[in-house]
């Protein structure tokens, strides 16, 4: 290997110590699927976190992406205490280029990530705790086959809840919960007529393909776990679950599989509590059950009362109390307006809180979504800095369906995606080409 490069890889390795050297080697003493093997090699430098954790990145990201990560030894020490012990040895995380197509990728010991969840504040590290979580539910127990990707997806979304509230305290987890149901119900209401299968966590048919997947695997997912912790009582959820990855450790399981375990567990010992109806309309079913019981946050209700009142114009855009708004509130406030809104409100409250110009990543895909579909003009100097600047699929792929949907927009989308294009990594490629294809 050339001098002065680095070589990392999802495997057991020297922590430290790499710089020098030409030669690295790794050894994977757990089993994993194929799709969790990763080696990376670029110009990195290590800084420890916690005994067993530390972050891998670039000189000059190095000391940032510590800095942000710096609650990943406490986030896993909070997890084994729910779910049993941390098998993997060490956690590391490699910060990757903006080109990474997704927010992370649970590679066992070294979680894959984006510098889109560099905020300087902490406010996306709901990502890391995700990661983390998948070295219980994804990479010690794993789906067998996509159908069963809510295995994965699902029970890690819950798990990354859990680790959330456990770290940084009941509300912060209630706010992750409602920026999630709003994508969820978003997800849900896009689907087309022909994909209402896909509203299923188990559906028939999965056509699988390079993405982040779809929410109704992480979010149905992590409501149904919730369902069954308001049903059977956190702590009997809990115990279950630290079994389930006990019986099924280094190995693939399927839907079935989990289903009988959990009749077997926790349905017979409490009976009464959920019944075969319940699993069918949760597992099969199409959408989000009526009497589904949702994570309730008073704060993002606060934020539903003052955005109805400025949509309705009693209250003014400078009246707005938004001063101590964490980034979920932000999220949920844009995410919730109405489409369109006047152009007018809009310039307001861009020249209160320079969202055109917001250095957070989701902040500015939420306001760039909501100008879109408002018309709002002046947007293309710095919509194209965002979409030539990071490759991840989330943030950009429906930026470019938004813009594909007026003639005047399709043009801007082709002109920048020829741009940008060449830095994107090629699963991006593959994804916005056929955007581009379909559009004329």
């Amino acid at each position: 290997m050339p001098d002065g490069l680095v070589a990392v890889m999802a495997a057991e390795g020297d922590a430290e110590n790499r710089r020098g050297r030409t030669t690295f080697r790794f050894r994977m003493p757990q089993p994993i699927p194929s799709y969790l093997l990763a080696l990376a090699v670029g110009d990195l430098d290590f800084q420890a976190i916690g005994p067993r954790t530390g972050v891998w990145a670039e000189p000059s990201k190095v000391a940032a992406a510590a800095k942000e990560f710096e609650d990943a030894e406490a986030m896993l020490t909070k997890t084994e205490a729910l779910y049993g012990p941390y098998r993997w040895g060490r956690y590391d995380v490699l910060m990757l280029p903006p080109s990474f197509p997704f927010g992370g990728m649970e590679n066992p010991r070294l979680t894959f990530m984006t510098p889109t969840v560099i905020a300087g504040d902490k406010s996306l590290v709901s990502v890391l705790a995700h990661e983390l979580a998948h070295s219980w539910s994804g990479n010690l127990v794993t789906n067998a086959t996509w159908r069963d990707g809510w295995l994965n997806e699902g029970f890690t979304t819950y798990f990354e809840r859990r680790i959330m509230e456990a770290v940084y305290g009941q509300e912060r987890a209630r706010l992750e919960w409602g920026v999630g149901l709003q994508d969820l119900r978003l997800a849900l209401a896009e689907l087309k007529p022909d994909e209402t299968w896909q509203g299923a966590l188990a559906p028939d048919l999965v056509l699988h393909e390079d993405g982040d997947g779809s929410a109704v695997a992480y979010e149905k997912g992590a409501l149904f776990l919730y369902q069954l912790e308001r049903r059977f009582g956190r702590p009997q959820l809990d115990a279950f679950l630290q079994g389930w990855f006990d019986r099924h450790a280094f190995t693939s399981v399927t839907t079935p599989e989990f289903v009988a375990e959990l009749q077997d567990g926790l349905m017979q010992r409490y009976p009464g509590k959920i019944d075969a109806a319940f699993l069918a309309q949760w597992i099969d079913g199409t959408g989000l059950p009526a009497d589904a019981e949702l994570v309730q946050s008073d704060t993002l209700a606060r934020v539903d009362v003052q955005r109805m009142r400025w949509e309705q114009g009693a209250l003014a855009t400078d009246a707005l109390q938004t001063t101590a708004w964490t980034v979920q509130e932000w999220l949920h406030f844009l995410n919730a307006a109405t489409r369109p809104q006047p152009v007018t409100r809009l310039q307001e409250l861009d020249r209160r809180y320079r969202l055109t110009e917001s250095g957070n990543a989701e902040i500015a895909h939420a306001w760039f979504r909501l100008a879109l579909a408002s018309g709002y003009p002046g947007l293309e100097p710095a919509l194209q800095s965002y979409l030539v600047s990071i490759g991840r699929l989330k943030l950009i792929e429906p930026l470019y369906e938004d813009l594909l949907r007026t003639p005047q927009g399709a043009e801007f989308a082709h002109r920048v995606y020829a741009q940008a294009r060449p830095g994107y990594h090629a699963i991006a490629q593959r994804r916005i080409d056929r955007l581009m294809q379909a559009s004329p």
